[in-house]
């Protein structure tokens, strides 16, 4: 009997300092709260994953100035210095400099020049007129953009979703934890009868040795629910953008389960759908883009000139000059053709994947709404279960205690209360988490929640 004590007292004195170290080392700092409505609004704003495809949207709005750029006039000053004696050099940058005298005309003057310095300072422009290919490319990175914009509230659905399954795991493991302190408080007084049986020379010792073994089982159970939690919790702040644990809170607002006619429809401005439609749509755009470097470019173009050969910006002369040009590149060695077929393809191929994927939301939206209804039917069958062994635990625990039922069947009754309890847990957050991937699917995840 002494022996039994020592043992119990032992094994609640190392559950307890576990218990106290966890505690301490998961609540080091304080722990926030969040409700599961702050924490969705708080991971579409400050989560660093979003945060970094924000930046990844950003550069693509860029893309645009970068192709229109090609539509203005490129203005360019030069400042250029040469030094030369070569005949026919020498004498037009005198030229140019407006220094030509009657001696220069002289034979050996322009035969055998002395070294010329010249200092050219040059204003230059070149305008577009037309150039089919770089309007093209203007209407591409414009799709580019509005492409990664749907790409973006995918994103930010995305992160919904993920700190929503965090937030249900950590609602479940505190759920999980509350049932395993409640089976060691219940495994603590199944031992405390079994010896207080023995004593009273009404039990036998393998009663009390088997109700200590299970008060064991319970506290490693309890310990490995609370280090779930403290998991959990880290989880959750991670999805948020925290480095600290955050806690759950209030789940409201509680997501209704809608008619499976709402998810289908809701599904076809799915974000990430309108993504590859756009995709598929600048895969066309990809096509004109090829085929408009058959047609020539036409632009115009001019310089101011001044040349000095004392110092630089000097004005001993000073010219200008308009020019006009087409270019149209004849023959490219068939890379036009190349590049049309390529587009060709990539624009079929972006097509079969669009509708490859609309046929595949439509099974998952299927899939998961079959697993709401199921895991609805299930909670309140799990909520019966629980009840039952409630009542047959409270029975066999009166029988046990009249000597009317061995160890083993309280044994067996208190497992199935615990795996009742644990049932019930795991339907309802299954039933949530069916119900949030089901907005998920069809994306209307965020309007569901009234944040949309």
């Amino acid at each position: 009997m002494r022996n039994i004590k020592l043992k119990r007292i032992a094994a609640i004195f190392v559950f307890m300092s576990l218990f106290s170290l966890a505690s301490v080392h998961s609540s080091g700092a304080a722990e926030k709260q969040l409700s599961m409505l702050e924490a969705v609004r708080l991971a579409i704003t400050d989560s660093h994953e979003l945060r970094a495809f924000k930046y990844n949207v950003e550069a693509g709005r860029e893309e645009i100035g970068i192709a229109r750029s090609s539509l203005f006039p490129r203005i360019s000053f030069e400042e250029r210095f040469t030094r030369t004696n070569n005949p026919p050099y020498a004498f037009m940058t005198k030229l140019g400099q407006e220094r030509i005298v009657q001696q220069d005309f002289n034979p050996d003057a322009l035969n055998k020049p002395n070294a010329v310095n010249d200092f050219q300072s040059a204003v230059s422009f070149e305008q577009i007129l037309y150039s089919p290919k770089t309007l093209t490319g203007v209407s591409v990175s414009k799709k580019n953009y509005a492409g990664k914009l749907k790409d973006l509230k995918r994103k930010r659905e995305e992160s919904a979703m993920k700190t929503l399954e965090a937030f249900l795991m950590v609602n479940t493991a505190k759920a999980y934890l509350m049932a395993a302190d409640k089976a060691v408080e219940e495994a603590q007084e199944h031992l405390r009868i079994a010896e207080l049986r023995y004593g009273s020379g009404l039990g036998i010792y393998s009663d009390a040795l088997r109700a200590a073994t299970i008060l064991s089982d319970a506290e490693k159970k309890a310990l490995a629910a609370h280090k779930n939690y403290s998991l959990a919790k880290r989880l959750l702040g991670l999805s948020v953008g925290r480095e600290e644990s955050i806690d759950a809170g209030e789940m409201s607002p509680e997501i209704q389960l809608m008619p499976q006619s709402y998810y289908i429809e809701n599904s076809l401005d799915r974000n990430d759908l309108a993504s590859l439609r756009i995709m598929h749509e600048n895969a066309k755009e990809h096509i004109k883009l090829a085929e408009a470097g058959y047609h020539p470019v036409i632009a115009m173009g001019g310089t101011y000139q001044l040349n000095d050969n004392r110092r630089p910006l000097g004005d001993q002369g000073d010219s200008w000059q308009v020019l006009a040009f087409l270019r149209w590149d004849v023959f490219d060695g068939f890379k036009r053709d190349g590049e049309r077929a390529k587009a060709k393809a990539q624009a079929a191929e972006i097509e079969e994947n669009w509708k490859g994927f609309k046929n595949t939301i439509s099974f998952r939206i299927y899939s998961t709404y079959l697993e709401a209804e199921e895991t609805q039917k299930n909670i309140e069958l799990s909520k019966k279960a629980l009840s039952t062994a409630e009542e047959g635990m409270r029975l066999i625990k009166l029988r046990y205690e009249n000597s009317l039922s061995p160890m083993v069947d309280l044994i067996d009754a208190q497992t199935s209360l615990d795996n009742a309890r644990a049932e019930v847990i795991a339907r309802e957050n299954n039933y949530r988490l069916a119900v949030i991937r089901l907005g998920f699917e069809s994306g209307t995840i965020l309007k569901d929640m009234k944040i949309e």
